[in-house]
């Protein structure tokens, strides 16, 4: 017989306290009585709670509404800007680090490349320090109002002993991000790209409940994040959604990681930039003149459509193992969408025995290249919004 747990009251009113949080993120501005009605609790409960919450910081009053009959009810209203976090993208290239409200919104950011040979990772952390110390002060924002600071990192990641595992692209092991934390005075989380961005993707599209998805994000290499059930699923040993990994050319090309053929060896960005300048002589890091080229030039379109068929048998790999409602494609490639969809959406759903498009559907990331950073800021934010971690 299965045993229900019993809430006491604190964990009760903190389940209330963060569904008003969660329901004023999403509505901005909304009346006690409806508060109320939405979340099935009583006004007593709503009023008890809205005023700690103002107390807090996260709500104000703001007038009153049209009566319908008695007391004009009272407005609450949602603060944005009642906290702050950053967010920290660290690729094999650059850099970024933004300042982000709770509306998940990026107020201002700075970014800063790396060198071919990566600089070591104390220097990399200085200058991380640097730029948040200069936005901070800049805004004039005291420092009790910043939760922490959250990383999107290119490897497996351990968040709970705030430890990089293993980023090959970045060629880093074994990072112990806590001695960082003491130098920054702030609080730190750590979570993979791909993890992270799967985590924006799910919280920031409300309108749109998807319980299963798997984020695939395609930049200087490939990661995935995995959600089961509304869940960040990390594994047995927080190593899942390496999908970049998978061998798809059996003896192939030799990988950062050791292993030959890799998926993303053929289907990230890199990779199709480094086919596009090796086939027109050039030495162009963005993607916007190829992507213009394969509208008339033949050999443009034969890169693109060798690129095609290795993105679109990882990506049939990924559904046959995960068996996703949706799979959400990431990265700067998602700008280029228009140019490639029809075409991967032909190959993936080809007439096969196990799926359709129907059962599985396959998207582009409505926050592009953003979708990292954002997570790793909605990261910091989850003791404000969530009553658990929401990681499997």
């Amino acid at each position: 017989m299965k045993k229900f747990k019993i809430l006491d009251q604190e964990t009760i009113k903190q389940i209330n306290k963060k569904n008003i949080i969660q329901l004023l993120y999403n509505k901005s501005q909304i009346t006690k009585q409806e508060i109320a009605k939405e979340l099935h609790i009583s006004i007593p409960t709503v009023i008890s709670n809205v005023n700690e919450l103002i107390e807090e910081g996260y709500l104000d009053e703001a007038g009153v509404a049209e009566s319908t009959g008695g007391r004009k009810p009272i407005i609450v209203r949602f603060l944005p800007d009642a906290r702050y976090s950053f967010g920290v993208c660290i690729t094999p290239s650059k850099i970024r680090i933004a300042l982000i409200n709770l509306n998940l919104e990026i107020i201002k950011e700075d970014e800063f490349k790396l060198s071919e040979d990566i600089e070591s990772i104390d220097t990399i952390m200085d200058k991380i320090k640097e730029c948040v110390d200069e936005l901070v002060n800049g805004f004039n924002i005291p420092k009790d109002k910043i939760i922490g600071v959250g990383f999107s990192l290119p490897g497996t990641v351990n968040e709970e002993e705030l430890l990089l595992v293993n980023a090959p692209n970045l060629k880093l092991n074994n990072i112990d991000f806590k001695k960082y934390e003491k130098l920054y005075n702030y609080k730190f989380f750590i979570e993979n790209e791909a993890n992270a961005a799967a985590y924006a993707e799910t919280f920031l599209n409300p309108d749109k409940v998807i319980k299963n998805l798997v984020f695939v994000s395609i930049t200087e290499g490939i990661g995935a994040g995995v959600m089961i059930n509304d869940n960040l699923y990390k594994g047995n040993n927080k190593r899942a959604g390496e999908f970049g990994h998978m061998t798809i050319v059996k003896d192939g090309k030799q990988c950062n990681c050791g292993k030959k053929g890799c998926f993303e060896l053929y289907a990230s960005e890199k990779a199709l930039i480094n086919k596009y300048n090796e086939g027109f002589n050039v030495k162009d890091k963005n993607l916007k003149e190829f992507f213009r080229l394969t509208k008339a030039d033949e050999k443009a379109k034969e890169i693109l459509y060798s690129y095609i068929d290795y993105l679109a048998e990882g990506i049939k790999n990924i559904i046959l193992i995960t068996d996703p409602e949706e799979i959400i494609i990431g990265g700067k490639i998602a700008y280029y969408e228009e140019y490639f969809k029809e075409l991967l959406m032909k190959k993936v759903f080809e007439k096969n025995s196990f799926y359709t498009k129907e059962e599985c559907q396959l998207s582009f990331s409505k926050l592009k290249e953003n979708a990292s950073i954002l997570g790793a800021s909605l990261m910091t934010m989850q003791e404000i919004f969530f009553t658990s971690k929401k990681i499997i």
